[in-house]
């Protein structure tokens, strides 16, 4: 017997694999599927079903892509929309996996037609639930993704869902998320990776309410929604195209990168301080480990996309693209920016400035322009002189309020996006642009240690 999640970095997304006597079922299985049937094989199983709990927003489902394989059945929630594969589960049907018993439940809210399945040990005891975007460690679903004239219909569905049929389920139960902290799909999902419906009903601020009208008043907000989701929730309904296995990235050396640049989007991965010292003109700075979080803000679609990263991170970056359904990759520059400079290539730079640097600016010219590019609801921090506040994923429609006349100084959390929106005005024509190094993190450690 078998039951293991997976975890898909920077999404912070969570599927599992349920196995037992040689039949498996996969839950909420991400695009590049080698994982699930690598471990399938190796324990002699067969993956019989597919299970989704919701139309997923954030990332490409690999339900088709197991079916393509193993001839899986693919049951998927949301049957209101015109699902091009797989069926439509029920509430209230069972599936076998081995002694394992699995059942739908119905708990929209999230999105209409939302489903948790319910895992039965071999024993015929309720064990765990996977709750798929209606209740996380620490948070629940957002329900905003159906509009704004739906949201306290959509908020009262998830109350019903959570209060009449998840909770009652028992404190013992194991509760397995369909995400982790750091996702885009809840707005306060802790890092507490295992969880139980009585550790939830206990700490869980969303669930401390007095009345469903307490809960529908409290939840029911809009939040920030990446413009890639509209394109996440088509694909997901028509079945993402197969891939087989991962595409191949040609690596390229700087003349054909070049010309292949004069096309596609240049994306550099690369840490902020190595973009700061050098990079391509026109390049997009989106640092590796913040990639999933901002790619579908800033990448495009419908152009091919090249890039510069670390020589180790190609598959890395790689998947976390296509699991965003960024397809369109052409490829890398060999040797890296290094290779570039070896050819005579352009390269340009970001101005930097070190903490205590900028400290000494702040107190000679009280008057300096400052961006700020944390996300909204952030606070200004004492110490540094008032600006501007745009959130990084709002820069781009707002650049009316960023002065070309004047020195811009750029602030973050820890300076990487900074970089990236440092990149952003570059390619609009900005030039005079300074970007405080370890951001705010820095600054605060600064003054704690040295003022």
């Amino acid at each position: 017997m078998l039951v293991k999640r997976y975890i898909s970095e920077g999404l912070a997304h969570f599927s599992y694999l349920v196995a037992d006597q040689g039949q498996a079922t996969v839950i909420d299985p991400r695009r590049d599927v080698v994982v699930y049937l690598d471990e399938a094989a190796a324990g002699g199983f067969h993956i019989d079903h597919v299970l989704e709990t919701h139309r997923n927003e954030d990332y490409l489902v690999g339900s088709c892509e197991i079916e393509s394989i193993t001839g899986a059945e693919i049951f998927h929630a949301d049957s209101q929309w015109d699902y091009q594969y797989g069926f439509p589960a029920e509430e209230g049907q069972i599936w076998w996996v081995g002694r394992l018993k699995i059942q739908a439940i119905a708990t929209p809210g999230h999105t209409p037609g939302s489903m948790s399945y319910l895992l039965y040990d071999p024993d015929g005891n309720p064990w765990m639930i996977f709750t798929g975007d209606a209740l996380f460690s620490g948070d629940v679903g957002r329900v905003d993704l159906m509009g704004q004239n739906r949201l306290e219909e959509m908020a009262g569905l998830l109350y019903d869902s959570l209060f009449t049929k998840i909770l009652p389920l028992g404190d013992g139960i194991i509760i397995c998320p369909a995400h982790g902290s750091g996702s885009v799909c809840g707005a306060g999902i802790n890092d507490r990776t295992w969880t139980t419906i009585g550790m939830e009903r206990k700490n869980n601020p969303k669930l401390q309410v007095d009345s469903k009208e307490d809960f529908i008043k409290t939840h029911a907000q809009m939040l920030e929604r990446p413009p890639y989701f509209k394109k996440m929730e088509q694909l997901n309904v028509e079945g993402p195209p197969i891939l087989g296995k991962l595409p191949w990235l040609r690596p390229m050396l700087p003349n054909a990168f070049s010309e292949a640049g004069q096309e596609a989007l240049v994306l550099d991965t690369r840490d902020q301080i190595s973009f700061g010292s050098a990079h391509l003109a026109g390049s997009l700075a989106l640092w590796s480990d913040t990639l999933p979080k901002f790619a579908g803000w800033f990448l495009p679609y419908h152009q091919p996309i090249v890039m510069i990263n670390d020589q180790l991170s190609h598959e890395r970056i790689l998947r976390m693209l296509i699991r965003m359904g960024f397809d369109n990759l052409s490829g890398y520059l060999k040797g890296g920016v290094l290779n570039w400079s070896w050819a005579g290539k352009q390269l340009e730079k970001v101005e930097i400035i070190s903490v205590s640097a900028f400290y000494q600016t702040v107190n000679n010219d009280p008057d300096i322009f400052v961006l700020d590019v944390r996300s909204a609801d952030q606070p200004w921090d004492d110490g540094i002189p008032q600006g501007v506040h745009i959130p990084l994923t709002q820069l781009k429609d707002n650049l009316s309020e960023v002065p070309k006349d004047k020195r811009v100084y750029i602030i973050c959390t820890r300076g990487n996006r900074s970089m990236t929106a440092a990149s952003l005005l570059m390619n609009q024509g900005y030039q005079d642009i300074v970007v405080l190094i370890g951001g705010l993190t820095a600054w605060q450690a600064y003054l704690r240690n040295e003022v």
